[in-house]
């Protein structure tokens, strides 16, 4: 069992950052590969990026290539989403989650463990 606590949300204009972070809970962290997934008003959540477990591979949605970028500290337990140059369409609750086969997957339902989730806005 994992708990997965987001933070890091908040309210920023159109072209600003913001840095989510996900602190994991337990000792095997370093096992599980990560995920970021955002889901925005009547829309299905939708995958924003993954991490395997070494933090060697990476893997992104269309939408957040080059402007986000995931990664981990697995002495913190801690795995981030640096987010560059948003938009307005990114405003979304971003919820992180814990795979424990390491499949680096763009699909939910390989992700047995979820966040409570943190709310980004983009004004325009």
């Amino acid at each position: 069992q994992v708990q997965l606590v987001e933070s890091g949300g908040g309210l920023v204009q159109a072209g600003g950052s913001l840095r989510l972070s996900c602190a994991a809970s337990g000792r095997t962290f370093s096992s599980y590969a990560m995920g970021w997934f955002r889901q925005a008003p009547g829309k299905e959540r939708e995958f924003v990026a993954a991490i395997s477990r070494s933090g060697g591979s990476t893997y992104y949605a269309d939408s957040a290539k080059g402007r986000f970028t995931i990664s981990r500290d697995n002495a913190k337990n801690t795995v981030y989403l640096q987010m560059n140059s948003l938009k307005p369409e990114d405003t979304a609750v971003y919820y992180c989650a814990a795979d424990p086969a390491n499949r680096g997957s763009r699909k939910k339902v390989v992700y047995d463990y979820w966040g409570q989730g943190t709310q980004v806005t983009v004004s325009s």
